[in-house]
């Protein structure tokens, strides 16, 4: 396959760790994803100094890198990606020599910097070019106001190497410290504590709590902040930010409710801020300032469900997180199951029973159009792209794995049970094992009964859905449900009883549509419910889905005007794929794409020409 030869040789040097004279309980998990060997030399604290260049579109600046030598003969062993290293130098002052390993497509360079005695730490001058895949950078014209250029960063899975040299592998955790020189006018936010800025307006900041690399973030352009708490603000352009203080009002609550659930809330500040539209992902969980994009912002609250699930990435994922990317589903399936209980305690259990069932569709779905190893929960990604393991499987799979331990333990045990798993694993990154290993003795040893009805093996290590995944009930989703009968049945749409519904009910409605649907039947709809022009980014996009496969021509327009401005890659990969499987839209979306492809993060158009460009 694409990346087997390319992860050949990075699992060539990761064996390399094996012989580190380090002691066994000392070892960090090899990570067939990086070239780092922090085994011998592991950086531990990262302090940036940098220039935001946006007319070049290319940050410059250095880097100095904090290493714990455990073995003082070799080198220290950093990731870069398309980065321009202009210079290195030791705590002398004095230059150090570096080399740059074979570029291996996906995954950069090695970069191997030579140390003398003394040398604690080194200082990387270099900048990045405009094609950086973590960096996007924004025209004026591509922001909601119009008048200034805008930045965001996008690490995960493995992009910070494209912006910064380190070691970027989820089992090196560093505290971090910046100072950033942006155009005037423009406002620096990171992952991070700002602190004050310098004498030349220079931003500053600081995180003395150890993260992955990935979750080192930065957004830079023109932005204002809301208080929605003494603790908690949103971040947005100007013309945003009151919209988003209203939908995200309810955050508070949403810390307070998990902190209740599950132990107090460790980084100090949490704030959002909503960035352009290009944001590849719904939300980032970076610690101290989400990331989020605006197509969350419904106008009723509806998708809040986001900021509750970035929210609980503040205990599993940031916390305690995944050692390697095939342990992604202990990042994701606990904050997914802690997101429903945010959901519920806020919002109601009705609120989180439809949540769950629409996601255990989408889930099903998935697994049945999915190659069973891509199903399993404790990936192999030995040969393949940590992106590669992207999918609703260690999301919804997980939650329901650890929905499955509570309906056998009760919700007040694996409720202590996660507590205790995050206070004894926190600021540690873990592997499946190490939560097999616990599980076991801190809650199957309790009650072995219970422990010998589920299947470990089964969950974590075999493909597609075990039978006895729990299974919600939501009786808002089954009025929708009456209301399909009698549509089908020949009932005109605008005869239905739909007043009031919410839009997980619209959701479930749209994606239980007849498989010969045609395009009089979409009109009919689209009538009753105006669904060609719903503001909800959800409604839209499953609408469209659906004018693609029906040949409903008159969502055209805003099929393309959709595929023009938003870069979420979760709306992007759905209407794309349907528009490839005919000829017409085959060209439809080669023209499209032709025209937005710029506009998209790295992260989306690395998914999107896999199915647009020949």
């Amino acid at each position: 396959m694409k990346n087997s030869v390319i992860l050949t040789g990075l699992l060539a040097l990761a064996g390399c760790v094996a012989q580190s004279k380090s002691s066994p309980e000392a070892l960090i998990p090899l990570d067939p994803h990086s070239f780092a060997q922090p085994n011998r030399v592991r950086v531990t604290h990262v302090a940036l100094d940098l220039t935001l260049d946006f007319e070049a579109r290319s940050v410059r600046g250095h880097v100095d890198l904090e290493l714990d030598r455990r073995d003082g003969d070799f080198p220290v062993v950093l990731d870069s990606m398309g980065l321009v290293i202009d210079g290195v130098t030791g705590v002398d002052g004095n230059a150090r020599k570096f080399t740059l390993g074979e570029e291996r497509e996906g995954f950069g360079q090695r970069l191997s910097i030579d140390l003398i005695p003394g040398d604690h730490s080194v200082r990387v001058a270099y900048h990045t070019k405009p094609e950086a895949q973590a960096l996007q950078w924004l025209a004026p014209e591509q922001t909601t106001g119009g008048v200034q250029p805008f930045l965001f960063t996008q690490g995960q899975a493995i992009l910070t190497r494209t912006w910064i040299p380190l070691q970027d592998t989820p089992g090196v955790r560093v505290t971090y410290e910046a100072t950033v020189r942006a155009p005037a006018g423009l406002t620096v936010v990171m992952s991070a504590e700002q602190k004050r800025r310098t004498a030349s307006g220079a931003w500053r900041f600081e995180l003395d709590k150890p993260i992955p690399a990935y979750l080192i973030a930065l957004a830079c352009g023109e932005l204002a902040s809301r208080n929605v708490s003494e603790r908690c603000a949103i971040w947005a352009e100007p013309s945003v930010v009151d919209r988003a203080q209203a939908e995200f009002e309810d955050t508070e609550a949403m810390i307070a409710s998990a902190e209740r659930l599950f132990g107090p809330y460790r980084w100090g500040r949490y704030d959002v801020i909503i960035l352009p539209p290009a944001f590849p992902y719904g939300g980032m969980e970076n610690p101290l300032l989400t990331f989020a994009t605006p197509t969350v912002i419904a106008g009723d609250k509806s998708l809040v469900s986001l900021i509750a699930h970035e929210l609980a990435h503040s205990w599993s994922g940031n916390l305690v997180t995944n050692a390697t990317w095939r342990d992604f589903w202990l990042n994701e399936g606990f904050t997914v199951y802690f997101e429903r209980r945010i959901m519920e305690e806020v919002f109601g259990h009705e609120r989180a029973q439809m949540e769950m069932l629409l996601a255990r569709d989408d889930l099903e779905r998935e697994i049945g159009s999915s190659e069973p190893w891509a199903t399993v929960l404790h990936i192999d990604l030995d040969e393949r792209h940590p992106d590669d393991g992207f999918s609703s499987i260690p999301y919804e799979k997980g939650a329901l794995f650890v929905g499955r331990l509570e309906e056998l333990f009760g919700r007040n045990a694996i409720d202590q049970f996660l507590t205790s798993w995050f206070d004894s694993h926190a600021f540690q990154s873990v592997r499946t094992t190490d939560f097999e290993a616990f599980l076991r003795a801190e809650l199957f040893a309790v009650n072995p009964g219970r422990a010998a009805e589920i299947d470990l093996d089964l969950w974590l290590r075999q493909p597609g859905l075990p039978g006895d995944a729990p299974r919600a009930e939501s009786k808002a989703l089954t009025q929708v449900e009456h209301e399909l009968d009698l549509w089908r049945a020949g009932l005109p749409a605008d005869e239905l009883s739909t007043d009031g519904w919410v839009t997980q009910q619209w959701e479930h409605f749209l994606a239980h549509m007849p498989e010969d649907l045609d395009a009089g039947r979409m009109a009919d709809l689209d009538a009753a419910f105006a669904f060609t022009r719903s503001g909800n980014s959800e409604i839209l996009c499953a609408w469209l889905v659906l004018s693609i496969r029906h040949g409903y021509v008159a969502a055209e327009t805003a099929l393309e005007e959709f595929l023009m401005t938003v870069g979420r890659r979760k709306f992007l990969q759905p209407l794309y794929e349907e528009l490839v499987k005919s000829d017409t839209g085959l060209r439809q979306a080669r023209a499209i794409y032709a025209k937005a492809r710029s506009r998209y993060h790295a992260v989306s158009t690395g998914t999107i020409d896999n199915i647009v460009l020949p």
